[in-house]
């Protein structure tokens, strides 16, 4: 795999400081169910990183001392951390919000039967990735097969509530196929509901996410020549006015480790989250820090968080 870090540590994107933190986004592993070619992880099956429950229990603490009101849960496949569900009561019986960022085909898996029904019952929001509402285009990204389960788990979360109008929120993640940036969110949005709606299948909102240049989908563009290309398309379209609403402003990315980057693609880069004293924060070395007003890492990926309409975990700032 090519390395892009040395690509982009270099960067004349604009300084920023972090605001009230209202979310603590965690990532549970880098093994998952499927390799897809966007992957900013670099997640997949053969990996074994996981989060212990000790961690787990530090993470715990953290949301409880510093009022934390959202757990964000990612991976890899989140769910497939053994202590997945332990972590989920636990923060709901602080009442903290939380939210399963789910690839749908997990719910599908061997030994996952009963997850919708855990989901629904902790009242988790699940933010389901879904790059496209066709088949090809999906398969072309994520391998054969994988439309059809996708499907059949977004049915099966209707079943349980989720997306029908009530208190169980879904929202689907749109992914570029390729080195493009994502069209305007809301118009996107109508097209997933028309095509999706004649399966008999609803959601409540579309996000549309930027395609980063690291990891997996960075080193296909190296490999391509097309790296600086794509580099330089996020640069023109930098929106300056996105740099109020980045998700990085208002949330801390925790690895599986506890080590604690002002977002999950610096954690991907290795670029934690900069404090006096410490090279590498861990999640433990902060529960007494407020970090209202500290420095934020930035390097060339963050121009795909400002590029046109935005791009954040949330999908887009504006509608430009």
């Amino acid at each position: 795999m090519h390395p892009t870090k040395p690509l982009l540590e270099k960067t004349d994107f604009p300084a920023l400081h972090r605001q009230s933190l209202q979310t603590l986004q965690v990532n549970l592993g880098y093994r998952c169910n499927q390799s897809c070619l966007h992957c900013h992880v670099n997640a997949g099956p053969k990996r074994k990183e996981e989060m212990s429950i000790q961690t787990m229990d530090t993470v715990l603490e953290y949301l409880h001392t510093h009022n934390i009101p959202n757990l964000d849960l990612t991976g890899g496949a989140p769910e497939l951390n053994p202590h997945f569900c332990y972590l989920v009561m636990q923060a709901r019986k602080l009442g903290v919000h939380v939210i399963d960022r789910c690839n749908l085909t997990i719910l599908g898996e061997p030994g996952q039967e009963d997850l919708a029904d855990f989901l629904a019952q902790h009242q988790v929001e699940v933010i389901a990735s879904l790059p496209c509402y066709l088949q090809e285009n999906v398969e072309a990204q994520r391998g054969k097969g994988i439309y059809s389960r996708s499907m059949a788990g977004l049915k099966t979360l209707n079943t349980k509530g989720y997306g029908t109008g009530g208190k169980l929120v879904l929202h689907l993640v749109y992914n570029p196929a390729g080195a493009t940036l994502p069209p305007p969110q809301e118009q996107l949005q109508d097209d997933y509901k028309k095509h999706l709606g004649a399966q008999g299948i609803l959601f409540n909102q579309l996000f549309t996410i930027t395609n980063m240049p690291i990891k997996r989908f960075g080193s296909t563009l190296v490999s391509k020549g097309k790296f600086h290309g794509y580099m330089q398309l996020l640069k023109n379209a930098h929106h300056p006015l996105n740099l109020d609403g980045v998700m990085c402003r208002s949330l801390i990315s925790i690895d599986w480790r506890g080590r604690v980057y002002d977002c999950d693609f610096n954690q991907m880069l290795d670029l934690p989250l900069p404090l006096h004293g410490l090279k590498q924060p861990r999640l433990q070395d902060l529960m007494s820090k407020n970090l209202c007003g500290n420095r934020i890492a930035v390097a060339g990926h963050c121009y795909g968080c400002t590029a046109e309409q935005g791009s954040s975990c949330s999908g887009a700032l504006n509608e430009a």
